[in-house]
């Protein structure tokens, strides 16, 4: 039997913090937040329903491009395998699901994003190119831009043509 999968729309709770294993396989440590908004229908305001907590573990070559491009409160699409992690503390038992992510990117439903393709590896040397490092290039809006030209106003549903 293998394991459930999930898709979903989360945020980063914190960084992704990247660690590399003895053998040098880079990991990172992902913690995100799955929660349902609903609309009030008497006060007609957005509100939290219950969220969903996990901690995600990205590994080798995702697990390096997710800390060299995501970071706390970014909104991401991501999918993975959905485990228990059980262990014991000071006698008792403990568990939380935990998500193997298999893949993770920044939603682009109120950001922008700027995609780079990895270097490949280079033959021979076992060492890989990697594109400078720059900050996230994503921007984060509550709504449409100020000078959306599809935007005819609140409330709106017509095109503007």
């Amino acid at each position: 039997m293998s394991l459930p999968t999930m898709t979903g729309v989360g945020r980063l709770v914190a960084d992704p913090e990247l660690r590399f294993t003895a053998n040098g396989k880079a990991v990172a440590n992902i913690r995100l937040a799955f929660n349902s908004r609903r609309l009030n229908q008497q006060t007609q305001q957005w509100e939290d329903g219950d969220t969903f907590w996990v901690n995600g573990t990205a590994w080798e070559k995702l697990g390096e491009h997710a800390a060299e491009t995501l970071a706390q409160g970014m909104e991401v699409v991501v999918t993975g395998d959905l485990r228990t992690e059980q262990w014991e503390k000071d006698g008792q038992k403990n568990s939380r699901p935990a998500l193997i992510i298999r893949s993770i990117g920044p939603s682009l439903a109120y950001a922008t994003a700027t995609v780079t393709k990895a270097a490949a590896q280079q033959q021979g040397s076992g060492q890989q190119q990697r594109p400078p490092a720059s900050p996230p290039q994503q921007q984060y809006r509550q709504g449409p831009p100020q000078n959306d030209q599809w935007s005819t106003g609140p409330g709106s549903n017509e095109p503007p043509f």
